[in-house]
């Protein structure tokens, strides 16, 4: 199929399939655990197509979400006709749109992550007038069984920015990033990451990165989602797996999804001061987010293989606090371009601060959602949060002698911090109860508070552990 990939409009859909000969409809959507799914139909006749572009279709709520009741289950998907690209993985000419969830109202469906983050962010708007813009940082492992002598062997965990041939899936990377740019989703660059492993079978395990450029949350959630997904089909094409597991062994580079985080005020950018320092805004929001992490855990870190990358000396943090630099603290102030003049405009967005602690097994639409209302609250209470960033910026701490809190260590503890500051999501109607009590729940039934003491003294274990998460999210 020639022409734009990425394109909006009904009209402009219509144009194309028409143009272009396209035989399959896909109706894409991000339920619950964060995967894209896809409802397909063939394109019988222009009618039709109005038909689907129109009313989209009836699901099964209940299989989508875990907390919709299965004798109420019905839900609408409706397509967004200015979310739409090419499939280019399809043997059939077809195009994929990303559609939203509907209650039998036709209203959007209030438990829908996407429909949480709406609404945080419209609080956010309401009460500060601001608004955050993201990029995430993707890191995954390839895996490969290798057949035959490995020429160039690299070395352990040395692979941060590794070249061809020692590294050995620079090409495949590389058609990672040329297809995200078929489906209209904007990059910033893609790079080799510290992993790297050969485990007792001769499978190479090698760790890559793609960051994004800065979008709206809405739009950074829904490019997390689709992204995966053009990651996973293009490993597939080559024959070799890809995971985004946080822990791929204990030896080795655990796989977070940094998120980097600008505020915009009036279309500027609102975390720097005019002679480059950080912002009072910049530093409300850092405390909010420090007082808000134990929680946090609850939507960035979902399953019990998370906690098992939290270890000291592979750059993962550990304890609630803030650093200018320091690739430990949870929050970290990249370095910024202060020796340069550079544009303060919402396309800009280089000053950011960056919250280190999710991985990619989160629901990007509930974990962003989590980080705006925890922005709220540090910009709504300055001078609680104010000291929180005073009392846990790391350098400050350290020379004072303070005990830094840990982040949560478990499924099971993270459950317990957002029951004790569930009544901060669900003010203002953004988190629905019936949303935060299934949360809870599946965190509960891990049973996995002794996670480590249990690992610790049995590899088998821990291999079955990681295996059974190994392709999640």
């Amino acid at each position: 199929m020639d022409g734009v990939a990425n394109f909006s409009g009904k009209e402009e859909i219509l144009k194309l399939i028409s143009n272009n000969n396209v035989r399959i409809l896909n109706l894409c959507h991000v339920p619950e655990d964060g995967r894209l799914k896809t409802l397909s139909f063939s394109i019988a006749n222009r009618d039709r197509v109005n038909e689907i572009l129109d009313f989209g279709e009836r699901v099964d709520g209940s299989s989508l979400f875990s907390f919709v009741e299965p004798g109420k289950s019905d839900i609408y998907i409706v397509p967004g006709t200015d979310r739409a690209f090419v499939d280019p993985f399809s043997t059939l000419p077809a195009i994929n749109i990303m559609c939203d969830y509907l209650g039998e109202n036709g209203k959007p469906l209030d438990i829908a992550p996407k429909s949480v983050l709406a609404r945080a962010e419209e609080q956010l708007s309401s009460s500060a007038h601001i608004t955050l813009k993201a990029l995430a940082e993707l890191e995954f492992y390839i895996i490969a069984k290798q057949q035959t002598e490995v020429l160039f062997p690299a070395w352990s965990d040395k692979n941060y920015h590794e070249s061809a041939p020692f590294a050995k899936f620079q090409d495949l990377r590389n058609e990672v990033l040329a297809t995200l740019d078929l489906v209209g989703i904007p990059t910033k660059y893609a790079h080799g990451e510290v992993g790297l492993a050969y485990d007792k079978n001769d499978t190479l395990m090698e760790q890559h990165e793609i960051e994004f450029k800065p979008q709206n949350l809405t739009k950074m959630a829904e490019t997390l989602a689709i992204s995966k997904w053009v990651i996973r089909n293009v490993c597939s094409r080559h024959g070799v797996s890809v995971s985004f597991i946080p822990k791929i062994d204990l030896n080795h580079a655990g796989t977070g999804m940094h998120i980097h985080v600008c505020g915009l005020k009036n279309g500027n950018n609102i975390f720097s001061n005019p002679d480059g320092t950080l912002s009072l805004e910049a530093l409300k929001i850092i405390g909010g987010l420090l007082k808000f992490a134990p929680s946090l855990a609850a939507f960035g870190n979902p399953t019990p293989v998370s906690y098992l990358r939290f270890v000291a000396r592979k750059e993962s943090p550990m304890h609630i606090c803030w650093s200018a630099r320091n690739r430990l603290a949870l929050v970290r102030i990249p370095l910024w371009w202060s020796f340069k003049k550079t544009s303060k405009n919402a396309e800009s967005c280089r000053e950011t601060f960056e919250y280190r602690a999710p991985d990619a097994f989160a629901n990007a639409y509930l974990l962003f959602a989590g980080l705006t209302v925890a922005a709220g609250y540090g910009l709504k209470n300055s001078k609680e949060s104010l000291k929180l960033a005073e009392d846990l910026h790391i350098e400050a701490a350290e020379n004072e002698g303070k005990n830094l809190e840990v982040l949560p260590r478990s499924c099971s503890e993270a459950a317990e911090n957002l029951e004790r500051d569930r009544h901060y999501y669900e003010a203002d109607g953004v988190f629905p109860k019936r949303l935060i009590d299934e949360t809870v729940r599946k965190l509960r039934v891990f049973e996995d508070k002794n996670i480590w003491k249990e690992l610790s003294s049995n590899p088998e274990k821990i291999e079955k552990t990681i295996m059974e998460y190994i392709h999640y999210g």
